[in-house]
Parts: C-alpha cells; structure tokens; sequence
C-alpha cells in the first residue's frame, strides 16, 4: 500500500483465502475523484475480502495499491463500530467530540434521518445498544460528512436501511461530497445509480469490470 493525493490505483492484485485459493487475481483499477464503483458478484466470490484489501484490513494480498491513506480513507462495515461515551463521540469518531460543535452535530444527525436525537447528544450511553442496526448505519454516514474523505470503501453500508432511505442517503453523499472516491459492495440493484462502474467478481479469481449505464431519468 502506498500514498497516493488524489486517485485509487490497483496493478495486478491477487487477493487469497487465508488457505491460499485465489478470489480475485490480476485485478487492474484505476479511479479518479468523483468516480464511484460497485463490486457486485455471488456470496463467496470474495467482495468483501476485496474491500478489505483495498482498504489494507486483509493481509492474504498481494500487488500494488496507492490510495489516499490516514483520514483521507474511510472503511463503513454493514456494522459500524459505535465507541463507548457521548453521541457526540460516536459521530465524531474517529475523531474527538471537541471537533463537532453543537449547530454542526445538529445538522448532520437531521440530514441523516436521526434528527430525535439532536437534543440527546451529550448523553453518556452504551450507544451500539440504544441504537437500532438502520440508526447506526445512519450514523456512519454522518461521519463520513464531517470527516469528508476522498475515498470511502461502503461493504453493505445501508442493508439494514430500505430502498428509500439509502437512496436519500446516497444522494446525500454524492450532492455534498462531489469529489469523493466511492466503493461500494451491495447486493441491491437500486445502488446502480449512484456508481458509474461495475466490478463484478466470477469466482475462482475471474472478474469482469465494464461501465454502468446512465441512471434513467425520472419521469415528470
């Protein structure tokens, strides 16, 4: 993994199971600001693995990866880690709670969908409890707005939200991030709008990568 300002570029990247077998092999990608990709394929072909490896959390990998690295990359599991303290910690993280002032916390929890809870940010909770699986994937979003990375890797991020509410959250993304680098791995055909390219995993380290077609537009 190397360093990169601005841009994913992948050379020749094998990925393994801990055993050795091959799931993906040979993969070449590049990505520039703005770009959006959405790795589809069957459970066991390796999307999560792949996210994973990018985001350097999987050791089994070998090729050439240069991306932005540090804050500029964020990695959003389908369960978000939701650390002990205030609300405000856990929106912030993995930043500090000083960093969020109080009009700022307020209008990110609204924009996200968790506007009832604006007046309960300096609460002390065991929040990954308090917090239903859609209002904490809700809340990860909310980070990624006050974080604004320039490449986030999304591994079934919105699955416990429905269609509506991840397409209001995707919008919400792409309208106030515009730059952002995005990677997504979902099962849902709705997440083709918001990604202009498909990198779909075979199986047995075969891999096939092609452009989405333009969103239709909606009838008026």
């Amino acid at each position: 993994m190397s360093d990169r300002e601005d841009g994913v570029t992948v050379r020749d990247l094998t990925v393994r199971r801990p055993d050795g077998e091959a799931l993906v092999s040979d993969l070449d990608l590049d990505l520039g600001p703005g770009d959006s990709l959405l790795v589809t394929g069957r459970s066991g072909h390796g999307k999560t693995t792949l996210l994973r490896s990018l985001a350097d959390l999987w050791p089994f990998a070998e090729g050439d990866v240069a991306r932005p690295t540090g804050p500029r990359a964020v990695f959003l599991s389908q369960q978000p880690y939701v650390p002990l303290g205030t609300l405000r910690t856990a929106l912030a993280y993995p930043g500090g709670p000083e960093e969020v002032d109080d009009d700022r916390a307020a209008a990110v929890l609204r924009s996200v969908a968790l506007g009832q809870l604006v007046d309960r940010l300096d609460e002390d909770r065991v929040w990954w409890r308090e917090l239903s699986p859609g209002e904490q994937q809700r809340l990860g979003f909310g980070r990624l707005l006050l974080a604004r990375p320039d490449v986030v890797f999304l591994d079934e991020a919105t699955a416990s939200l429905d269609e509506g509410l991840e397409h209001e959250l995707y919008t919400l993304l792409r309208r106030e991030l515009p730059e952002l680098i995005l990677v997504s791995v979902g099962h849902r055909s709705s997440l083709e709008a918001f990604h202009d390219t498909r990198l779909d995993l075979q199986g047995e380290g075969r891999w096939d990568l092609g452009p989405l077609p333009a969103p239709s537009p909606s009838p008026t």
